[in-house]
């Protein structure tokens, strides 16, 4: 299993920051246009060639369905079906007849034999919305499906196998579930194989215009939006984000008047859940104590130019209390990564980098090569001529930014007649194995991945 980054164009990426990208997604047109979503659209690229389950995570109405339904478009199984249940819609007792069916005469009112939802997604794809509220009882026999044990159906004698590209989504902090004992923690661990976090609309208020706009321009394309009605929109909370937004606006662009040109801010005002007012006054003082303090603290520090000491005399703070805090926001940070990936998965971790490579098979001398992409267990790449299968080499290559050296014996275990092929390392020294770990984890955060939970790891990617 592979998962290569995907090529980027400076000049596309400032192109479409300025117009707006309009992604078919289903029956869903996703706008977007802050560099944010864009990454998180890369992330959901890469996920959607694995196999592995996903968990996607964000608030209500950020648009978690979307991106589950993109990853499903990019997948390999993008020509299977797509199925999505709401979990939390369904009543408690005929969640597990949906999911996996029943047959005639199981119960009252089961006239006629019903596949569930894992088979109508055989060979696709199955969305699980708000996963946290499934039952107990449920979360058993889901698990059982999920390590591709046959299930019953409901008063069945015959089981039933699919093949099932599981997501999961929620807006609710699963650790805390899982600590609570409202869920399986060997369920939530299953699903947790890769994690992406969709960021609320006030963390992305490049969105908020474009999304504005394209909705302006399908049901009057021959208006468009004051800068201070642009600038309303964007400094408003959202709490409700994308699916609130679009709300407010189909109750403000039915309300314009005949010949209008130009929608203003006090055309907008009277829908939004805040006016004008109320939002100004309360901008300044939203959140909590806590959110105060770090927006005094940042906020000084962009006004001394970075100068951590002279931000301590005009916060009146020690340095040691800055330090800590400024570590503190760090970790939050982090904490806030648009993905995440788990232990067992950063094993398939592969990044694409074009490094030249000495080779060295016994009895044939050196050669060169470039690698095509490198992870933990090895690396593929391009040769000037075949390669057999099972080979053994001996291999050395320098990693950029920042550079390392490799060396290592790998096996040959797929090659290709135009001499591309693909090695297993099969020898590595620890040292450089611990190097290796690092710089993939070093590329992961970089690309938006939080470093896996594992302590080990982590303090090995700082």
């Amino acid at each position: 299993m592979t998962w290569e980054p995907c090529e980027q164009n400076p000049q596309q990426d400032n192109e479409r920051n300025t117009k707006g990208d309009q992604r078919r997604i289903g029956d869903t047109v996703a706008v977007i246009r802050s560099d944010t979503m864009h990454r998180l659209m890369a992330m959901v690229e890469r996920v959607a060639r694995q196999s592995a389950a996903v968990l996607i995570v964000g608030e209500t109405g950020s648009g978690k369905e979307v991106v589950a339904r993109a990853i499903h478009q990019h997948s390999l199984r993008s020509n299977q079906p797509f199925v999505d249940v709401n979990c939390g819609a369904l009543p408690e007792h005929l969640v597990e007849s949906e999911l996996f069916g029943y047959e005639k005469g199981a119960f009252s009112g089961a006239e006629s034999q019903k596949p569930g939802l894992f088979e109508l997604a055989d060979k696709g794809t199955l969305l699980l919305d708000e996963i946290a509220e499934i039952d107990s009882k449920t979360q058993v026999k889901l698990l059982r499906v999920l390590d591709g044990v046959p299930y019953y159906r409901l008063g069945g004698s015959r089981k039933v196998s699919v093949d099932v590209r599981i997501l999961a989504a929620t807006n609710q902090d699963m650790e805390a579930a899982v600590r609570s004992g409202k869920f399986r923690s060997d369920l939530y661990h299953r699903l947790n194989q890769f994690q992406l976090r969709v960021p609320p609309l006030r963390e992305r208020p490049e969105d908020i215009g474009a999304i504005a706009e394209y909705i302006l321009e399908q049901h009057h394309p021959e208006c468009r939006f004051s800068p201070e009605a642009l600038r309303l929109l964007e400094t408003n909370p959202w709490p409700g984000n994308v699916r609130e937004l679009k709300n407010v606006l189909l109750k403000g662009v039915l309300h314009l008047r005949d010949n209008q040109k130009l929608v203003t801010a006090a055309d907008v005002a009277p829908y939004l859940p805040t006016s004008p007012v109320e939002s100004a006054a309360s901008d300044t003082f939203r959140g909590s104590l806590s959110d105060m303090e770090r927006r005094m603290i940042l906020d000084t520090l962009a006004r001394m130019g970075g100068d951590q000491n002279e931000s301590c005399r005009v916060l009146g703070i020690s340095r040691k209390t800055l330090t800590r805090k400024l570590q503190q926001y760090e970790a939050e940070s982090t904490a806030q990564s648009l993905g995440a990936i788990s232990s067992e998965q950063q094993r398939y971790f592969r990044v694409a980098v074009p490094v030249p490579v000495r080779l060295h098979a016994a009895g044939t001398g050196l050669s060169e090569a470039t690698i095509m992409n490198v992870g933990m267990g090895g690396v593929a790449l391009q040769a000037d001529r075949f390669i057999e299968c099972d080979t053994e080499l001996e291999l050395s290559f320098t990693l950029p930014d920042p550079a390392i050296t490799i060396q290592a014996q790998g096996q040959v275990v797929w090659t290709s007649s135009d001499g591309s092929c693909g090695l297993k390392f099969t020898a590595i020294r620890p040292a450089t194995r611990k190097e290796l770990e690092r710089w993939l984890l070093l590329k992961a955060k970089v690309e938006g991945w939080a470093v896996p939970h594992d302590k080990a790891l982590a303090a090995r990617a700082h």
